[in-house]
């Protein structure tokens, strides 16, 4: 049987206070997602004024990164070059810029969404979160 390491609370306090960080140093209403490998839901922050559908789209855009492995910018760039048929992947709704996987000895053990402002600022609000882990 192997081992995996997988995140506690105070790795998921960590992250999520490495990102509100991040959001709030560049004045960016956000909502902030955690999730496990498995993409279930450990941490939803919605910082004051994010708009309240960033609520829906942070962890979906996490899930989505957790369960693929990768980023979810991957899925919405394979969209964006015509491969339209991946809108009906099953159990992927995300597949938009923000969504960042935590990869620990080269396993994925969950993943940070990012939803509320411009993509490349979500990801960035979601790997300075990561960064915290000092991985």
């Amino acid at each position: 049987m192997k081992t995996k390491p997988v995140l506690t609370i105070d790795d998921v306090r960590a992250i999520a206070a490495a990102a509100e960080a991040e959001a709030n140093k560049n004045q960016w209403a956000v909502t902030l997602a955690v999730v496990d490998d498995g993409g279930h839901l450990l941490w939803l922050q919605r910082l004051d004024g994010a708009a309240p559908i960033s609520a829906e789209i942070a962890p979906a855009k996490a899930r989505t990164s957790a369960l693929g492995r990768r980023e979810s910018k991957i899925y919405e760039d394979m969209i964006n070059g015509g491969r339209v048929s991946f809108l009906s992947a099953p159990v992927l709704q995300g597949m938009l810029e923000g969504g960042v996987p935590i990869i620990v000895d080269g396993q994925v053990v969950g993943a940070v969404g990012v939803s509320g402002v411009k993509s490349t600022e979500d990801a960035q609000i979601a790997r300075a979160g990561i960064a915290a882990l000092g991985l």
